[in-house]
């Protein structure tokens, strides 16, 4: 006989009142209140060798459960057990409120590219070499495609509000470029420590810096530092 496993005891409990129910010398059947899950109700029990065993019928009445019996097979369900709650819980959506472990890779491929293109800037800035914008078109292409790369992963409720903060993030480091774009277009001078002191560039790193502890802590909080 294969029974559904929903507790050792349950189970124990079906086969040997089976059992005792063909012909085991038992005590007489008693009337008791079983509570299954936070569900009371009346169920018939028998005492067989000083222990008690529930009726399957009331037990799966008391637990609002299903009994199926396929030939030789019985099976007990039970609403939010095993794999009853298993398959309630769509199989393309994270048990967890937290990141998925997809978005959170995704994720670290598009900062690393932020990264790369702050850092190129910074350098341009700070050693006084030639701006232009075709120096920082792959770093904006790249990050572009690492954000819709993002957005496609992003399942969790968590994944969803970080995206935002992401998308902030490419933002930010479009204002920083093109500002110093700017001045260059200009032809003013640009003070190569001026970078180290921009608000914007500040930004851009207090806004990498929550994201970094967002996704070691597996948790999504908002701060303002992206916005």
């Amino acid at each position: 006989m294969k029974i559904k496993t929903i507790n050792a005891w349950m189970v124990a409990g079906v086969l040997l009142f089976a059992a005792a129910s063909l012909g085991q010398t038992q005590s007489p059947q008693q009337e008791y209140r079983l509570n299954v899950n936070g569900q009371p109700g009346t169920a018939r029990v028998v005492q067989v060798n000083g222990h008690s065993y529930v009726d399957l019928e009331a037990l799966g009445r008391i637990a609002n459960g299903t009994i199926t019996y396929q030939g030789n097979q019985i099976q007990l369900t039970i609403p939010g057990t095993g794999e009853s709650a298993a398959k309630s819980v769509p199989a393309n959506q994270p048990a967890n409120t937290g990141f998925s472990k997809d978005f959170v890779s995704a994720g670290i491929e598009y900062m690393s590219q932020i990264r790369e293109w702050r850092n190129t800037l910074r350098t341009v800035v700070e050693r006084g070499y030639p701006l232009s914008d075709d120096l920082f078109a792959g770093y904006r292409a790249q990050a572009d495609t690492n954000l819709r790369m993002v957005r496609v992963a992003a399942t969790t409720q968590a994944d969803h509000n970080a995206t935002q903060l992401l998308a902030n993030e490419y933002e930010n480091m479009q204002d920083l470029t093109q500002k110093y774009l700017n001045t260059r277009a200009k032809l003013e001078y640009i003070d190569p420590q001026s970078i180290n002191s921009d608000p914007i560039d500040q930004k851009v790193l207090g806004c990498a810096r929550l994201l970094t502890t967002m996704a070691s802590d597996n948790q999504f909080r908002d701060d303002g530092s992206c916005h």
